[in-house]
């Protein structure tokens, strides 16, 4: 074995050296039974132009085209593949020709490979019908080799261009729709009909590709075992859009047919019906704002019920911040609103100011949400985004221009609504500061700067009463006057205070404590002064009756300031508190306001 790949080398560097020399075939036959055919190629090539007739030649120069076809790459290769085949058949089919009896007789010892021993006589020999079967088979072999590799290329090169075509279709979709909510939500059957396409075509070639691992499976010594890798399209702004290498066994294919499908199914089973329920909810809202306009009756119990979550979620899904949803809002924000001002009509004049007021208030908050809710929906750019619901404003509205109308008027609606109620609800808030007692205005409210008001109160004790001082001039008064809802003085009196002691300027340090019984007929106030005079607090408490007024006042002289006052309506006694830190006392007044002891 050592002595024939010595020789084989030293063939090959002979006829290397004698390159420019004649080819002798005594050499290059050892480089051919040796089937180093790629570099006895050149050398064979040369001795077949100066001796065309060789049998043994041609046959050689077939099977070199021959293992050169099987060494070409059946994919970047194809027609240099092919050519090779078919020069190796024509020199098949010369040798097949050329080869007699008498060129196997007279050049045996090229032929040594068709050797065979025969088993009649037992000795070896080299018979024509041998060689003409080996002929037939390679050219067979060949031209199968031929057609399957034209096979194979024809479906691979079908299958690289299906999805090429498919992955145009795609990036077509893609750029078409700047987000992947204006995708859904602008969808539509031209749409839907490019979807199935691109799932046809990529499903083609898929098929094409398994037709080509088919044949490749056919093919000896392919080179190639490509194996299908399908990526989910997660994100359509994102991916598929990345080119395929066919060549590398990893094949990464953005899988068009399940993003199509998937897709094609969220239009048609979630998007379509999504519209027909806009439509429908929008139908219902109208109906019970017809029923307010024909009928002036509340419709805040059906209100209620038009609280779809399910559908608002749905579409939340596809646009977080829906255009139909705030026109729902509006609408729903304006019947809210004109339900409660129809509901609180009847007790729109009532003479119960903090009634009155908390009507007031409440229909204050239902116009201001109207109000939000208008002006961010007339802020919203309508033109761009009517194109995402263009079914809807058309079957809803008609045009685009008629919903920019609606939601103008009802702008200005809620403007003027507005406007009417912040001065309404001011104008009662201010009424519910004050008390009326005549043609006096009594304040509810602590304002010590407040210079030109005659009544400063010291306490008051919501809705129930108000304590102060009354100035006239250089008199000094105490009053105490029942809260009423209406406002308008039922039970109160003036009483007598010591004009030095309760003077305005002495007002900084002048207090005040009430109670009332539980019935609410009878108030007690003590007004006191955090200063001494003559060592003792100065206090003047006073009992006034509903139906009475003034009933007693009387003057104490305590040691420590007041801090309490209770009654006990059983035997009509008052005790006062009075408290210096930890320590305390109790001062007892009979029902006639004496001291007792």
């Amino acid at each position: 074995m050592k002595r024939k790949i010595l020789l084989i080398l030293l063939t090959a560097c002979s006829l290397h050296s004698a390159y420019s020399q004649k080819v002798k075939y005594k050499d290059l036959i050892v480089l051919l039974e040796a089937k180093q055919f790629e570099k006895a190629e050149p050398f064979l090539r040369r001795y077949l132009k100066e001796n065309p007739d060789n049998a043994s030649a041609i046959l050689y120069m077939g099977m070199t085209l021959q293992e050169k076809a099987a060494s070409n790459d059946v994919l970047k290769n194809t027609e240099i593949l092919l050519s090779n085949c078919d020069s190796a058949v024509l020199f098949y089919d010369k040798a097949y020709n050329a080869i007699t009896e008498k060129e196997l007789k007279k050049n045996d010892e090229y032929y040594q490979s068709y050797s065979r021993r025969d088993l009649r006589t037992g000795e070896f020999v080299i018979k024509l019908s041998d060689v003409r079967l080996d002929l037939e088979t390679r050219v067979k072999n060949l031209k199968d080799r031929k057609e399957k590799v034209r096979e194979l290329k024809k479906n691979f090169a079908e299958s690289e261009k299906l999805y090429t075509r498919s992955g145009n279709l795609f990036k077509e979709i893609q750029a078409a729709y700047e987000t992947e909510s204006a995708f859904y939500l602008r969808s539509d059957e031209p749409l839907v009909a490019k979807l199935k396409q691109l799932a046809a075509a990529f499903d083609s070639a898929v098929l094409k590709f398994d037709a080509y691992k088919a044949v490749l499976k056919q093919i000896a010594r392919p080179g190639y075992n490509q194996q299908i890798n399908l990526q989910e399209i997660v994100d359509m702004k994102k991916d598929g859009a990345t080119p395929a290498d066919f060549m590398v066994d990893d094949l990464r294919l953005w899988d068009y047919k399940r993003w199509s499908r998937s897709t094609v199914d969220a239009i048609q089973n979630v998007i379509n019906p999504l519209r027909d329920r806009l439509i429908s909810f929008d139908i219902a809202l109208n109906k019970l704002h017809d029923k307010i306009k024909k009928d002036s009756v509340s419709v805040l119990t059906e209100l209620a019920q038009y609280e779809d979550g399910l559908l608002y979620g749905q579409l939340r899904k596809y646009d977080p911040n829906p255009l139909p949803i705030d026109v729902f809002e509006m609408k729903k924000s304006e019947m809210m609103y004109v339900s409660n001002s129809i509901a609180h009509k009847a007790f729109r004049d009532t003479s119960n100011v903090k009634l009155r007021l908390s009507y007031l208030s409440k229909e204050l908050a239902n116009i201001q949400v109207l109000d939000s809710v208008t002006t961010h929906l007339y802020r919203r750019d309508l033109a761009k985004e009517a194109v995402n619901y263009q079914q809807f404003i058309t079957k809803a509205y008609g045009t685009q221009q008629v919903l920019a109308s609606y939601i103008s008027s009802t702008l200005d609606f809620a403007k003027r609504e507005k406007l009417r109620k912040q001065v309404a609800w001011e104008r009662t808030m201010q009424a519910t500061k004050w008390m009326i007692s005549g043609k006096d205005s009594i304040p509810l409210f602590f304002d010590q700067t407040a210079k030109e008001l005659n009544f400063k109160p010291l306490a008051v004790v919501e809705e129930k009463m108000t304590v102060g001082i009354h100035y006239q001039d250089s008199i000094a008064k105490g009053y105490v006057f029942a809260i009423t809802p209406t406002r308008i003085a039922d039970t109160g009196a003036l009483f007598d205070l010591d004009p030095i002691i309760y003077s305005k300027r002495n007002l900084p340090v002048t207090k005040s404590i009430a109670t009332a019984d539980a019935t609410a007929n009878i108030y007690f106030a003590a007004i006191y002064s955090e200063s001494k005079v003559e060592e003792k607090f100065p206090v003047t408490v006073a009992r006034i009756a509903h139906g009475t007024g003034l009933v007693w006042s009387t003057v104490l002289k305590l040691d420590m300031v007041p801090t309490e006052l209770s009654f006990n309506a059983a035997n009509g006694e008052l005790t006062v508190k009075i408290t210096n830190g930890s320590e305390s006392k109790i001062i007892a007044l009979d029902k006639d306001g004496k001291q007792l002891q």
